[in-house]
């Protein structure tokens, strides 16, 4: 399935971009009353990249694996703020959705990736979505793009939110049994918005944790 709850026989044949429930992380009602105090927001204009979706951090935490197959393309279109911390937040809130997809290539929510970058809501939500696509059967392919990020600190400078769009018309689920592609046509059902509130590792100056997620699904403002 794709976005919604759908019959199973409307399930089989459409994809299986699940990221769009705020589980664990709140709900969609999120762009006025969970404003962080003190935090500046601004839209950065992406430039056009192509980062490959298992793209090393360079604060990546030994031993943890974000690769993923030739054919799961995760891209953030993204500028780096100026701020460090905003900067970091947003790397590690990029390598959050590669440990989810790594979840689903490797059917297990109990990879290092999604504990490496996950806390709370934030690894409900991760565990929640993989586990939707084991048990629907499926796998992902394709490509998925990320782009017009914001970021924002907390005054404490633990939390950060990312805020962004995502473009899934080009990204689609394949049935493991029969490699069958499951294509969907373009629609308003292709564009979420994404708010992540990342939280600073206590041990670590580097990582950053998904703690909260919300989003809003059939986003015109993504179109």
């Amino acid at each position: 399935m794709k976005r919604r709850s759908l019959p199973v026989a409307a399930a089989l044949a459409a994809s299986a971009a699940l990221l769009l429930t705020a589980c664990g992380g709140g709900d969609d009602k999120s762009s006025d009353n969970d404003k962080i105090a003190g935090a500046d927001q601004g839209s950065k204009t992406p430039e056009q990249s192509t980062e490959p979706s298992g793209a090393p951090a360079a604060d990546k935490p030994d031993g943890v694996d974000l690769s993923l197959p030739k054919d799961m393309n995760l891209v953030f279109d993204w500028d780096e703020p100026n701020d460090k911390n905003e900067a970091a937040a947003m790397d590690d809130a990029a390598n959050f959705f590669r440990a989810i997809y790594r979840g689903v290539d490797k059917r297990t929510s109990e990879d290092a990736a999604v504990a490496a970058y996950s806390t709370e809501g934030g690894l409900k939500y991760a565990q929640t979505q993989i586990k939707a696509w084991i048990d629907g059967g499926w796998t992902a392919t394709g490509t998925l793009r990320h782009y017009d990020v914001t970021t924002r600190s907390a005054e404490n400078g633990t939390s950060v939110e990312v805020a962004f769009c995502a473009d899934s018309s080009k990204f689609y689920g394949k049935e493991i049994k029969t490699n069958k592609v499951l294509t969907t046509e373009p629609s308003i059902e292709d564009f979420d918005y994404y708010k992540i509130i990342m939280v600073k590792y206590p041990t670590s100056e580097a990582l950053w944790q998904a703690s909260k997620v919300f989003v809003e699904t059939k986003a015109a403002k993504c179109q």
